[in-house]
């Protein structure tokens, strides 16, 4: 029989192509009308489970867009392992940054360019495709699996949410492997330990009644912008400190040992600022490192704010009305129902004279830290380190993945974050794009994985 390397081998080209097709179906999960794109991928991961040798493979409606879940429990004494992964995407905006088209797949330089590429279709097809390799290879897999895929990651994912906690018996597992992180760097294998938490807020602000002119109600009204404008200004300090009261408190500083792992790896924040950040400084609390700024201190952004008019041409109101949206990134011992009331009683406390804001919570999600001398973590980094000829870099994410924290409240098992994008992937901006080699060396990893996972009972 051919091995599971010659399996992956021989179906390159085919692999490829079927990312492609799978990036071609423009599964925008936040405007309505790409419903029926979202139908279609959820059909087509629906088809890849199928393909790759899973039973019991569905498609799970729902209040939100679909769950495609499948399953393959026939090794009796062996671990199992919960996939998950995601087909929705990004919107596009601005669309005329983009140098080809974001739903027809272009490759340049060993690079695939399209929305949703590296977040997430083209890390979670890798692992199907590790699935596929291993049956052709074996005729079976050397492992229980499930598949969990969701089409809402980027709205939120309620859907997925609701269902892992509706579904723990079913769900049942020794461990979780989630493909929607980075590497540290190019030809780096990396293994994230740690996400950071999320309390997605939207802070309405309302002045005067109604919009008025400002020449005949300026220096008297009220104005909902530059209120809502000014409250923010109060939420952190000119070094990037966060001002709300108790937001710091729990908060923890890394271990000495995550210290040493940091300091091992070759950084330099030169080139970080000007290839990854490209903006002229770094910015960010005093007396942190920029690993501890991305993944162990928590954050307070503002990420739109809209009001009053912004057309062409003028018109001179002082504007009623205002919003913006503003997310706190949550570190461990920090709890996302305490986050959003203390944002709350700041925001009343602190709106100025005429302007009151009213802070409306969109999702959260808590932060999560695995023990990386979980056995499941030392396999993944075996055969990360045997399948690159590299050693494996534990490093902690400032990004959030909500079903992480879902499988360590409803499950108790422990997440392997194991990611096979670049920093530099361009996720939610245009011209997203993935590596081809990390696409093929993404197979070949979670293969080995699984191989290494089969020699064990139990995880």
């Amino acid at each position: 029989m051919p091995t599971f390397a010659e399996c992956a081998a021989r179906n390159r080209a085919r692999y490829e192509n079927e990312l492609f097709d799978f990036l071609r179906i423009p599964s925008i999960s936040t405007l309505p009308e790409h419903v029926p794109d979202i139908a279609r991928a959820a059909d087509y991961a629906k088809g890849q489970l199928v393909q790759c040798g899973l039973d019991s493979v569905e498609i799970i409606e729902g209040r939100g867009h679909p769950l495609v879940y499948g399953e393959w429990c026939h090794a009796p004494g062996k671990p199992t392992i919960l996939f998950y992964g995601h087909y929705d995407v990004q919107p596009v905006d601005p669309i005329d940054e983009w140098h080809s088209d974001p739903f027809d797949p272009t490759v340049r330089d060993g690079q695939v360019y399209a929305r949703g590429a590296s977040d997430d279709k083209g890390q979670v097809l890798a692992n199907i495709k590790a699935l596929e390799s291993l049956r052709e290879a074996q005729g079976e897999f050397p492992v229980n699996v499930k598949f969990v895929i969701e089409g809402e990651e980027e709205v939120g994912g309620k859907a997925i949410s609701e269902f892992v906690a509706s579904n723990s018996e079913r769900l049942a597992s020794d461990a979780a492997l989630v493909s929607d992180t980075a590497m540290y760097m190019a030809e780096t294998p990396t293994i994230c330990t740690g996400l950071r938490g999320l309390v997605y807020t939207e802070w309405a602000a309302r002045g005067a009644e109604r919009d008025l002119h400002s020449g005949l109600f300026g220096g008297v009204a009220p104005n909902a912008i530059f209120g809502l404008v000014e409250l923010l200004s109060r939420c952190k300090d000119a070094e990037g400190r966060v001002r709300i009261p108790g937001f710091y408190d729990g908060v923890e500083a890394p271990s000495s040992a995550e210290r040493s792992s940091w300091a091992s790896i070759p950084f330099d924040e030169r080139a970080y600022r000007r290839d990854e950040v490209r903006a002229t400084a770094l910015t960010g609390e005093p007396g942190y490192s920029v690993f501890e700024r991305l993944g162990t201190r928590p954050t307070f952004e503002v990420h739109g704010i809209s009001g009053g008019f912004v057309g062409p041409g003028a018109k001179t109101v002082i504007p009623a009305a205002a919003v913006a949206k503003v997310s706190a990134r949550l570190v461990p011992q920090q709890d996302p129902a305490r986050i959003l009331e203390l944002m709350r009683s700041f925001a009343k406390a602190n709106a100025p004279e005429g302007i009151e804001v009213e802070v409306r919570l969109i999702h959260s999600a808590p932060a999560t830290l695995a023990a990386t001398s979980h056995p499941v973590i030392r396999t993944a980094s075996q055969a990360l380190r045997e399948t690159w000829g590299r050693e494996t870099v534990l490093i902690r994410s400032g990004g959030s993945i909500p079903v992480v924290g879902d499988f360590q409240q409803h499950l108790g098992i422990p997440t392997v974050l194991m990611g096979y994008g670049l920093p530099d992937d361009a996720l939610h901006a245009p011209n997203e794009k993935f590596s081809l080699r990390n696409f093929h060396m993404g197979i070949a990893s979670t293969g080995r994985f699984l191989e290494l996972l089969g020699q064990r009972t139990g995880a």
